[in-house]
């Protein structure tokens, strides 16, 4: 009930952290949902089941090897595969960090590699580090850093 208000009863645009709450979105007549962690090769098979059966499946990115698994993995039925570019704005969990020289290049490689295959959607930054954080100002510092590293990163 909660995911339906939230998206105004769309049921679209939901992000989920786990393949088995994808499940139960999808269940429940969610088609729209991005798994907000970087696709495992152990899980490949799921998240293109959920892809093929959904209007749209989306996932995280955050490596060369990553890619290059999703190109060799196509969709079937002139599906792609709808990707973000997972960045680590400072969490250290999971993400490319934008500074990396090796971010800019794994963007333009998604964007303009294989399009029909894999798809950039675009950049994705989750703010985990605030989770330690004891007031408001700390919690918003962290958000204005990684706005600013996601928008010097966007503009490059």
């Amino acid at each position: 009930e909660g995911a339906e208000l939230a998206t105004g009863g769309s049921r679209r645009g939901i992000v989920v952290s786990t393949l088995a709450e994808a499940h139960f979105f999808a269940a429940g007549g969610f088609d729209d949902i991005l798994y907000a962690f970087p696709v495992p090769r152990w899980r490949l098979a799921e998240c293109s089941e959920l892809a093929q059966r959904l209007q749209q499946f989306q996932v995280l990115l955050d490596s060369p090897q990553g890619l290059e698994m999703l190109l060799q993995n196509p969709l079937p039925g002139g599906k792609r595969w709808l990707v973000w570019l997972k960045l680590d704005c400072g969490n250290a969990r999971a993400g490319i960090r934008p500074t990396d020289p090796e971010a800019l290049a794994l963007a333009r490689a998604i964007a303009q590699g294989s399009p029909e295959l894999v798809t950039l959607v675009g950049v994705y930054a989750h703010c985990g580090n605030t989770y330690g954080c004891r007031d408001i100002p700390a919690i918003q510092a962290i958000a204005r850093d990684t706005t600013a590293a996601v928008l010097e990163f966007v503009t490059s």
